[in-house]
């Protein structure tokens, strides 16, 4: 009769990844430079909401995006081209980053110098959500075409986000989208969420969102 162990598992399987994120945290405050992890399904507008924020940040903060995809560079190019840094990470097939992975983005972007920087996380609603970045602050877009049940069906990346940004709002009369049931269920999940209806196309409600991340990367910073 073979032989075998019993292993017990007393600590998450996420644990190191914490702590690697609890530390990029604590370099980056002794920076001063403020972290957002933007997370989304495809298609839900977060180049272009990013973009949008861009126009609205610059002259007030100095930026750097890092643009996270399985593959390509049509992203970075287009932060490039509006005139931010950027670089663009590609994953190698995975489906998010963790915080070794942006750690590597950071030290390529170079931070000392920047006020702000966002991580464009690979499009998904599930893996992203899972892994602790080093992020301070951890945003997400919900587009009106996904559907206002979205907080229902992906109950985690709610739960871990401190804003909720709701897109493409120019376009709610030609979809089945309840504006009050998705503030409703997402509050459900996180009664802390902050949440602001926008417009990337047409900049409608940007400026409420860009107002709430100035202040805080001052608080930060």
């Amino acid at each position: 009769m073979e032989t075998y162990k019993v292993i017990e598992i007393k600590e998450s399987v996420f644990a190191d990844n914490n702590r690697e994120a609890d530390r990029i945290r604590a370099s980056l405050k002794r920076e001063k430079t403020f972290l957002l992890n933007l997370m989304s399904s495809p298609g839900s507008g977060k180049t272009t909401t990013l973009l949008r924020t861009i126009e609205a940040l610059k002259g007030e903060l100095r930026m750097g995006v890092m643009e996270a995809d399985i593959d390509s560079d049509v992203d970075a190019a287009a932060v490039a081209n509006a005139g931010v840094r950027s670089i663009q990470l590609h994953t190698g097939g995975m489906c998010h980053l963790d915080a070794g992975m942006t750690e590597q983005g950071l030290k390529e972007l170079g931070t000392a110098d920047l006020d702000l920087v966002v991580l464009e996380n690979v499009g998904n609603l599930v893996c992203p959500a899972e892994f602790d970045t080093g992020a301070v602050k951890n945003a997400m877009i919900l587009s009106v075409p996904e559907g206002h049940d979205k907080p229902l069906k992906y109950p985690l990346i709610f739960t871990v986000c401190d804003v909720l940004l709701i897109n493409k709002i120019d376009v709610l009369p030609y979809f089945d989208f309840d504006l009050e049931k998705v503030r409703e269920y997402a509050h459900m999940r996180n009664p802390r969420l902050k949440i602001f209806p926008v417009s990337a196309r047409t900049g409608e409600g940007v400026d409420a969102w860009t107002d709430w991340l100035k202040a805080q990367v001052r608080d930060w910073t």
